[in-house]
């Protein structure tokens, strides 16, 4: 039915408004008890064997939805509904801002991508904080249970070069005690010079700063109490433009600091090999592609992260595989390449809301299948299979 509903109403809606009421679909469901019980009897089946801990965190399963999404963190609940097992929400920035101009959101259909010079169009950190505390500390039932949620920050756009480590802290003090897990986000093309922080000059000292922020959060959060203060895990996302030596340098850097996490890849400005007509790529313009044609990329960043940095429990640092997953067999290929968790985006809006059922169950056949006893036991097989 939903591929139905794709072709001849989304696709024939500008994709910024059909997102805005296929959104307001999911929420409205997911605010209905009767429905959302229905919808996640369905929708979203658990598989045990799925469950991963990652980051100090037990995760239901592998899969979550990448920021972009949920930019507000307004729908976490219908999200999960649906089978998602973490959110990413974001990017948020310091200070509310209105992104860029539309038109700035379009589908290459027959690559099965999307272009988007959004902008980090967002609410602030202020809002998105208040919204995230009302619903950690809001009534728990069987049906709005905990989840996980990442929370992505950004720079402000008016904010110059020189004043981004400030702009990072800011909405890191007002975020970092309401996430799960912490993204800095270095590698979106859609705000200038955004992607300069990426040189490890830049970028050592900006997570140095967000590190220090969010430390001095937990420790505020518990005055006099005994042992350390919680601690927020810290991850910074990296684009797939990277040349390789870059990501080597972003790779030692994490390993120094003792980063987290690092998700390898954010969208490409590349639009090489696409299917769409050049005209139309012309004529879209600048911003960042997502979904199919990114995958043998952000594939490539990814084995060269695992083959620098070990797995999880080498170093510590967990790796996220995002870029062009649409099928169970993708999000497995990340896992055998090194991720212990895998996020999706684009396959979302053309596969549709049943996307994470299938995903989970063609994940659960996989393991099956494999020689692996868990998820755990899989992530980084390749590089270990290489090796000897």
């Amino acid at each position: 039915m939903y591929p139905f509903l794709f072709h001849n109403v989304f696709a024939r809606m500008d994709p910024e408004r059909a997102h805005g009421l296929a959104f307001a679909a999911i929420r409205g469901a997911a605010a209905a008890p009767g429905v959302r019980s229905a919808v996640r009897l369905t929708a979203a089946p658990r598989h045990p064997e799925l469950r991963v801990r990652a980051l100090g965190i037990d995760f239901p399963g592998p899969f979550g939805l990448a920021a972009g999404f949920d930019k507000n963190a307004v729908g976490v609940d219908g999200l999960t509904m649906l089978g998602f097992d973490f959110v990413e929400v974001g990017t948020v920035t310091a200070r509310p801002q209105a992104g860029n101009e539309p038109t700035r959101l379009f589908r290459l259909i027959p690559d099965r991508a999307l272009v988007n010079r959004m902008g980090f169009n967002n609410d602030g950190s202020a809002a998105v904080a208040a919204r995230l505390a009302r619903r950690r500390y809001g009534r728990r039932t069987p049906y709005r249970p905990n989840a996980v949620v990442g929370v992505n920050i950004g720079k402000n756009k008016s904010v110059p070069e020189s004043g981004a480590v400030q702009d990072y802290v800011t909405a890191t003090e007002r975020l970092a005690g309401h996430a799960d897990y912490l993204v800095v986000n270095v590698s979106s093309p859609n705000t200038p010079g955004l992607r300069d922080l990426q040189a490890v000059r830049h970028l050592g000292p900006l997570l140095a700063a967000v590190r220090a922020a969010a430390d001095g959060v937990a420790a505020a959060a518990r005055p006099g109490a005994p042992g350390p203060p919680a601690r927020v895990p810290l991850l910074v996302k990296i684009a797939p433009d990277l040349a390789d030596e870059d990501v080597d340098e972003v790779a030692d850097l994490a390993l120094e600091l003792g980063l987290d996490g690092i998700i390898a890849t954010n969208t490409t400005v590349a639009r090489d090999g696409l299917t769409t007509a050049a005209d139309r790529v012309a004529a879209i313009g600048a911003g960042g592609l997502s979904g199919a044609p990114l995958r043998d990329r952000a594939l490539d960043v990814l084995r060269r992260l695992h083959a620098r940095v070990g797995g999880p429990d080498e170093h510590g640092i967990v790796l996220f595989g995002a870029g062009g997953i649409e099928t169970a067999e993708h999000a497995w290929e990340r896992i055998l390449a090194g991720a212990t968790l895998v996020q999706g985006y684009s396959g979302f809006v053309y596969e549709g809301p049943l996307w994470p059922r299938r995903i989970h169950r063609g994940l659960a056949e996989l393991l099956a299948a494999s020689p692996y006893a868990t998820l755990a036991d899989a992530v980084g097989a390749d590089a270990r299979k290489a090796s000897t």
